[in-house]
C-alpha cells in the first residue's frame, strides 16, 4: 500500500524534478507538472496520455479515475495511493514523468 511520503521520495528521485506549490497541492515537474499530491496524501493527479489514462483505468478502476472535466480528457488521472503498491505507484509515476521530461533527458536517472 503506497502513501504520499513514497510518492514524494519516488518523484523527487526522477532526473531534473522539483517540487513546488501547486495551489493546495505540491506538484512535482521537470520543464511541466506530471503530478500533484492532495494535501492529505491520499490521492495525486498524475497526467497520462488518453490511451494510457483508458487502460490505467480500466486495469485498476479501484486505484485509477479520471479527473473531472476538461482535464480528465487530456489524460490527467486521480490515483487512490492506498490503492497501489509502491511498485504499480513508481510504475505510474514514471509514465507521467516521461511525458514531462524534455525527450533528450528521458532517462530515469
Amino acid at each position: 500500500m503506497a502513501n504520499g511520503k513514497d510518492l514524494h521520495r519516488i518523484a523527487l528521485s526522477f532526473d531534473g524534478t522539483t517540487e513546488a506549490p501547486h495551489f493546495d497541492r505540491a506538484a512535482f515537474k521537470v520543464a511541466r507538472i506530471y503530478a500533484t499530491l492532495a494535501a492529505d496524501g491520499r490521492t495525486a493527479n498524475l497526467k497520462f496520455s488518453p490511451d494510457e489514462q483508458e487502460f490505467k483505468c480500466m486495469l485498476a478502476p479501484e486505484a485509477f479515475a479520471p479527473v473531472g472535466g476538461a482535464w480528465g480528457k487530456q489524460g490527467w488521472t486521480t490515483a487512490t495511493l492506498s490503492a497501489l503498491s509502491v511498485a504499480e505507484l513508481r510504475d505510474a509515476l514514471e509514465t507521467a514523468w516521461r511525458h514531462a521530461v524534455p525527450k533528450k533527458r528521458a532517462r530515469r536517472r
